[in-house]
């Protein structure tokens, strides 16, 4: 899958104006970058760009040590304008700073490279009226963009709705203004992010600087609807995408909010299941939620759940949450916990179970002798009381682990 590179909208014809003229009365290299530190506008080079300077304007953003530093300097709640610091491990020279805002909202970041940090005040006067200028015209243009958000949010939401009469309106809304094509597979990514650990604005910057590049691709056409903590990418597809395409997608946009936000942001994605059709959407986005649940916690799956893989966790996790509690944990199993080199005989069962009560199969996955592999099953046996040649114990407990694997800490019967 080919994915177009992660940059901002370019910069508009008056906005880049105002930087040059800007950098032309500093006789200093300007540019303008959006909260995520990805370049909007830059200036012409007056013999003071660094590597990052020169990378950025290749690349279209700076490398994510850079972006991950500038971020971590808190530029994106500042006030008023700053320094951030050179790095020369980054090839980075000093920046003037100056945060971008309009009626509370931060529209982007004006940096003007100054190697030795000194501005006089002349040159702070005449940065700040740049400021003013270039805030109010990103305004404008961002008023513009968020209507186009707004609508495509909107219309993203309705195919996803559990009213049949919404979903229908929207599929046929998406085909006359010609926002998806007629592709024969639909599948809905989730993005989750943890309640209130980022300011709302920059978790949806982030959500859309990790995304927006996998609207549009070579094997994908999507559309995508954002909010402060959550993502939904809906994608129209020839072909259904195997399990390493999914999670090498999922994977790049974990990497672009691992740049851009604080890890206690704690991203998880849930994919939902492969359907025909734009008709499926709804039924991979109720899928993409179950996975996003799975992925949350279960730790092994490293904050990536997929709906194809999760097996018979795909039912149990469909229960309410408030339901989800050692209750659901078989109480032979329960007094198997409990009882002396529980957990011992705890993995050897669940050993035994994952290699379909093979002794052979166990004796060798455990490095175990088979003779001592009896005698725990024995053990287990008398302990929970159950017959482990029966299938319906063996599923008995089979089931009971699982369960305990999908369990957090607080998930204990309710008073």
């Amino acid at each position: 899958m080919t994915v177009r590179p992660q940059r901002a909208r370019p910069g508009s014809a008056e906005l880049q104006a105002l930087v040059d003229e800007l950098a032309e009365t500093l006789g200093r290299s300007v540019a303008v970058d959006d909260p995520l530190v990805r370049m909007v506008c830059t200036s012409r080079h007056f013999g003071d760009e660094d590597p990052v300077r020169i990378g950025t304007l290749l690349q279209g953003r700076a490398d994510n040590a850079t972006v991950r530093y500038v971020l971590a300097q808190g530029v994106a709640q500042w006030s008023k304008p700053g320094f951030v610091d050179g790095r020369d491990d980054l090839g980075l020279l000093p920046r003037y700073v100056v945060p971008l805002r309009e009626r509370g909202h931060l529209l982007g970041l004006l940096m003007v490279v100054v190697p030795d940090k000194a501005l006089g005040e002349p040159e702070t006067g005449t940065i700040v009226r740049a400021a003013a200028l270039m805030a109010a015209q990103m305004y404008a243009e961002h008023l513009a963009a968020d209507t186009r958000k707004a609508e495509e949010r909107t219309l993203v939401l309705d195919l996803v709705d559990t009213d049949v009469a919404t979903r229908t309106a929207a599929r046929r809304r998406a085909r006359e203004l010609g926002l998806l094509g007629e592709a024969e597979h639909v599948l809905v990514t989730l993005v989750q992010l943890r309640r209130g650990t980022e300011p709302g604005r920059q978790s949806e910057a982030a959500l859309w600087g990790a995304l927006e590049g996998f609207r549009q691709t070579r094997s994908a056409q999507g559309v995508l609807a954002i909010d402060q903590e959550r993502a939904i990418l809906l994608q129209l597809r020839d072909r259904p995408p195997g399990p390493d395409e999914v999670a090498a997608q999922s994977g790049r946009v974990l990497d672009e909010l691992a740049t851009f936000l604080d890890p206690s942001a704690a991203p998880v994605i849930g994919v939902g299941g492969r359907h025909a059709g734009l008709r499926g959407a709804w039924t991979s986005y109720e899928q993409a939620l179950v996975a996003a649940r799975a992925a949350r916690r279960l730790p092994s799956l490293r904050s990536v759940g997929d709906w194809d893989l999760l097996g018979e966790l795909a039912v149990l996790l469909q229960l309410p949450e408030h339901a989800l509690n050692t209750s659901l944990v078989p109480k032979p199993l329960r007094t198997l916990d409990e009882a002396h080199g529980g957990d011992r005989l705890r993995d050897t069962l669940r050993c035994f179970l994952e290699h379909a009560g093979s002794v052979p199969r166990t004796a060798e996955a455990l490095r175990l002798h088979r003779t001592s592999l009896y005698y725990r099953l024995r053990q287990i046996q008398e302990i929970t009381g159950l017959d482990l040649d029966d299938g319906a114990h063996r599923l008995t407990l089979h089931l009971g682990l699982r369960i305990e694997e999908l369990l957090t800490p607080g998930d204990d019967v309710p008073a």
